[in-house]
């Protein structure tokens, strides 16, 4: 079993910052891919970025150059820096962890609102 925890949504005007971070706990060994996605009330759940093991990274064409997907100090954490932020990047964020045998595994989800 893995866990997941994310942490570093909240409130931000258009053009400004945040960084979600992501940290799994658990079977973290068995884990070869992770990744932020997010959700918007009816919408279906969309990939934002994502990173494999090689730190190979790939992201969506909405956030490409303004978003940033890296790994932290440890092999467990995950980051998501994001800038320039626009009120269309208003939803909820979750990470994913994929093990070696495709159990996909989520966070709770961290709220994620740009509104001036």
């Amino acid at each position: 079993q893995v866990q997941l925890v994310e942490s570093g949504g909240g409130l931000v005007q258009p053009g400004g910052t945040l960084r979600l971070s992501c940290t799994a706990s658990g079977r973290i060994f068995s884990i070869y891919h992770m990744a932020w996605y997010r959700q918007v009330p009816g919408n279906e759940r969309e990939l934002v970025a994502s990173i494999n093991l090689s730190d190979q990274t790939n992201y969506a064409d909405a956030v490409k150059g303004r978003f940033t997907i890296s790994r932290g100090n440890t092999r467990n954490t995950v980051n998501l820096q994001m800038n320039s932020l626009e009120p269309e990047d208003t939803a909820v964020y979750f990470c994913q962890a994929v093990e070696y045998g495709a159990t996909i595994y989520w966070g709770q989800g961290t709220q994620v609102t740009v509104s001036s």
